[in-house]
């Protein structure tokens, strides 16, 4: 099972001492101050065939000017590394009907969100034979009994699926074959395309809704910010010295979750799977400014500093970052010795790469650690990912929406580009 984060919450925190934050009171935080008026024509339906001719806004220090995303790099010099999150969007949408020949019946939609047995780390959940278990989001889950099985065809045999825990919508699959579980999702699964995307998948979105860089399997949502890149941009990075680098980030359904908590903490943040690698570390201590390609990358990059700040403390902390942890535990390293840590703790393990967890939850009041830049879509409305951005960029971020708004930008997931540079 996922981590139980201990949420442990008080209506003032000492930011000056926890952080070096200023004394703020989480209830001053109000939702309805992050709101903005997103008309529906604004949300783009499907990608550009293009993917770099999208536009780019850029900010940097309060002042914006518009572009054309494959020109990001005239904006970047060698100063910069660039940490991209290589997850893999795995066709996790399944949909079976209820019936002995599962073709008649009602139609069950079963959406994956993580793996529980036989493992729960997501890459060696796709290589599982025979059986698997997920936590799922199930749709007509009521006209589902507990002890039915649904049956969906395979190529070569069925896949069968039964409820084993309904409340926490924890379903058991087995299948017939001899078949990997990835080769089963790439049979019978379909894209999970975000709920604000009004049609249904296609096969166009099995290389659209991807990055071009995406090489580990296991996210249920895009890293969207990424999804503007192409070999042209990434040479034109190479070409001008700007330093890349790949990290893990398996992106769950919880990015979606709208916040509707009156007091904002108390909102509850899906834990997601990290990865990151000897090679995130040494170019990390490596002196140069950190640009995030997506929220994903920078949640995972904030984390890497928050477990090197645990592991400083304790050297055989586990891999997990609280949701609240950033607000709650006193900064006792700086990012170098954060990140030497955690190196030191890969030493201590004998390993290149270490898997974690992380809740993170980033918004106005955090203080950034790590990243300096970010290359980010636009959001929805009152979601973690506005707060994210406006924590990044302060009262900004309203200028910069109202930017893309008058300028007719494209607005989520498919949507156009910006870059971010506060300082």
């Amino acid at each position: 099972m996922w981590p139980n984060a201990k949420l442990i919450v008080s209506s003032f925190f000492e930011f000056a001492q926890c952080n070096q934050m200023s004394k703020r009171p989480f209830e001053e935080i109000k939702l309805s101050d992050y709101h903005y008026d997103l008309p529906p024509e604004r949300i783009a339906q499907t990608p550009l065939n293009e993917r770099d001719a999208a536009k780019l806004l850029v900010y940097r220090q309060g002042q914006v000017q518009h572009s054309q995303f494959r020109a990001v790099s005239d904006y970047l010099n060698s100063d910069y590394t660039v940490f991209f999150n290589d997850t893999k969007v795995i066709p996790a949408r399944l949909f079976f009907r209820r019936g002995p020949t599962g073709q008649e019946g009602a139609l069950i939609e079963i959406l994956l969100l993580n793996p529980l047995e036989p493992s729960s780390l997501l890459e060696k959940a796709m290589t599982s034979e025979r059986y698997c278990v997920w936590n799922c989001m199930v749709g007509n889950l009521k006209k589902w009994k507990d002890e039915e099985i649904l049956i969906a065809r395979l190529p070569i045999g069925l896949l069968k699926a039964k409820i084993e825990q309904r409340e926490e919508q924890t379903v058991r699959f087995e299948w017939e074959g001899g078949q990997i579980w990835s080769d089963v999702l790439a049979a019978l699964g379909a894209m999970p395309l975000p709920p604000y995307i009004k049609r249904a998948a296609n096969e166009h979105d099995n290389t659209q809704y991807q990055t071009v860089y995406n090489r580990h399997a296991g996210a249920v949502a895009a890293p969207t910010a990424g999804l503007h890149f192409t070999e042209r941009v990434l040479q034109n990075f190479q070409k001008k010295n700007i330093t890349t680098d790949f990290l893990t980030l398996h992106v769950s359904a919880g990015t979606f979750q709208p916040l509707k908590a009156s007091y904002l903490p108390d909102h509850a943040m899906h834990s997601e799977q990290i990865v990151v690698y000897r090679s995130n570390l040494e170019r990390l201590l490596g002196g140069k400014r950190v640009l995030a390609v997506g929220t994903t990358a920078m949640r995972t990059l904030e984390s890497l500093f928050w477990y090197g700040n645990n592991l400083c403390e304790n050297p055989s902390a586990p891999f997990f970052v609280e949701k609240l942890q950033a607000y709650q535990t006193t900064k006792t390293a700086t990012t170098q010795q954060a990140f030497e840590a955690v190196l030191k703790r890969m030493d201590t393990l004998k390993t290149d790469v270490l898997v974690g967890e992380t809740e993170i939850f980033i918004f106005p009041s955090y203080r950034f650690q790590v990243c300096k830049a970010l290359i980010t879509n636009f959001h929805l409305p009152s979601t973690t990912l506005v707060l994210l951005v406006a924590a990044f960029i302060g009262k900004d971020w309203r200028m910069v929406y109202d930017a893309a708004m008058q300028n007719d930008y494209r607005f989520l997931s498919f949507g156009d580009s910006s870059l971010l540079m506060p300082i």
